[in-house]
């Protein structure tokens, strides 16, 4: 996010329009809309413009810039058609340290103004830095088909009670579960129906009612691979609705960012070798944080049931008579394969697919599988980069092709994704190209998925193979 959004309240605020062609006048509509006291500044205007100032809704001053007119304005718009003014105004407006807004060129511009979608009191702007106005319109059209045209009266409704509510309903959590019940049920059917006298009693009834305690949960998130895109409808409505979400280390931070804007994030990240919290002391957290009544979102990358733990915190907290959701996500395995361009199973070249991790608990050898490799079967390890030669190593002992196919997917499904591709007898060298440190057992580089088998070269590589030194 390069720009701070907002929203401005220019009620009776001056605010400069240089320029009186059709680019000012579109500034103008909106800004007359947000009762702004508009002066134009323009040698002549066109008969939009004319109009407003025959019915004295602005000031037109019949002359091109000079600085002293930007005194006492708190924002200046330049729509000349002559660049040179606007460029006069930019400089003058910086100086007068006057927020300035020159049409069509964002590099002299200090705000944006957005594309609109207004709904009575509910106004969403869409904007993109300056770069797109056209990407801008068409998101702006779509939105525009997703929200009920009677929206508005809902959120009048909702502005006419609200002091009420909090008058009456004290506690911040409770309060939010009455506005969800109410807007997810009979008041805003009604609303959006056009019987607000029906959803005005529908709201009176819901408030004299005794208000239901609260009652905590825990979802256990599936944030998937790394691309928010990826997200489950079901963990998108998780994320949404969350008192406080407790996130690994591993999570995209792009995934972080659907994540309700007020709810607190605990960063409870294990990664190999770099703990931020044990997990008997986040499943105590978990289990405190929903005895609060708050509702809680374990988010785990990939899927919560694939060497996520999952099962464990399930346990837990159902021992414990807390309400828990496993809302599944795409595991890592999937989603880096497909993004690779790697089938996992295919009818020529892998009959199956084993998923394994580099380090299990209690130090349990990981390389049981090294028979399926040998069989044909596509065998893919979660967390295994740092043992990557020690991997190696069993699976040769095993009776593994040294020429065996692998690949090695970083950050994958992001846009960060990278991938190498190779032969197993190069395992730990394809590994270092990736961070990875047999020293510190650990690597610096994002989450690393190895892919071992003949599928493994279908790999769409995106860092080059060393050639083998004879």
């Amino acid at each position: 996010m390069q720009t701070f959004p907002g929203f401005l309240v220019l009620k009776d605020r001056p605010v400069l329009v240089l320029g009186g062609g059709e680019n000012a006048a579109r500034k103008i509509r909106l800004l007359l809309k947000a009762g702004a006291a508009v002066t134009v500044a323009a040698s002549a205007i066109n008969e939009e413009i004319a109009g407003h100032v025959t019915a004295g809704r602005l000031r037109h001053r019949a002359a091109g810039f000079c600085p002293s007119q930007l005194d006492g304005m708190r924002l200046a718009i330049g729509a000349a058609e002559d660049e040179a003014e606007n460029l006069a105004l930019a400089d003058a407006a910086k100086a007068h340290g006057v927020f300035v807004n020159v049409v069509d060129r964002a590099d002299l511009s200090d705000f944006f103004v957005p594309a609109i979608v207004e709904r009575g009191d509910i106004t969403i702007g869409i904007a993109s830095n300056g770069t797109a106005p056209l990407l801008l319109g068409r998101i702006r059209a779509q939105i525009e088909t997703l929200l009920p045209a009677r929206l508005g009266d809902l959120a009048a409704l909702a502005g006419e009670f609200r002091s009420t509510v909090a008058r009456i309903i004290r506690e911040p959590g409770q309060r939010r579960r009455f506005w969800e019940n109410a807007f997810d049920g009979a008041v805003a059917q009604r609303a959006m129906d056009g019987d607000v006298s029906g959803a005005r009693s529908a709201l009176l009834a819901q408030l004299n009612a005794p208000q239901p305690a609260l009652s905590g949960s825990v979802a256990l998130v599936g944030a998937g691979p790394g691309d928010p895109d990826l997200l489950t409808v079901k963990a998108q409505q998780h994320l949404s609705r969350a008192d406080v979400v407790l996130y690994d280390d591993l999570v995209a931070p792009a995934v972080l960012d659907r994540v309700r804007r007020d709810a607190a994030r605990i960063p409870v990240g294990k990664r190999k070798g770099r703990h931020r919290m044990g997990q008997d002391r986040i499943n105590t957290l978990m289990a405190e944080l929903a005895g609060q009544g708050k509702r809680v979102v374990r988010l785990k990358a990939g899927d919560p049931f694939i060497f996520g733990r999952g099962g464990e915190e399930m346990e837990y907290l159902q021992a414990r008579g807390i309400a828990v959701q496993v809302v599944p996500g795409i595991t890592a395995a999937l989603g880096c394969a497909a993004a690779a361009g790697i089938p996992l199973t295919h009818r020529e070249l892998s009959h199956g697919v084993t998923l394994v991790s580099g380090h299990l608990k209690d130090g349990e050898d990981a390389i049981r599988w090294a028979d399926r490799a040998r069989q044909g079967e596509t065998v893919v390890i979660y967390m295994g980069v740092s043992r990557a030669a020690e991997i190696r190593d069993r699976l040769l002992q095993a009776g593994v092709s040294p020429a065996l196919p692998v690949a090695l997917i970083e950050n994958g499904t992001r846009s960060d994704q990278r991938v190498s591709t190779g032969l197993l007898y190069a395992l730990p060298a394809l590994a270092a190209r990736h961070g990875a440190n047999e020293t510190a057992g650990e690597t610096d580089a994002g989450p690393v998925l190895l892919v071992i088998g003949k599928v493994a070269a279908a790999a769409q590589a995106t860092i080059m193979p060393q050639k083998r030194s004879a």
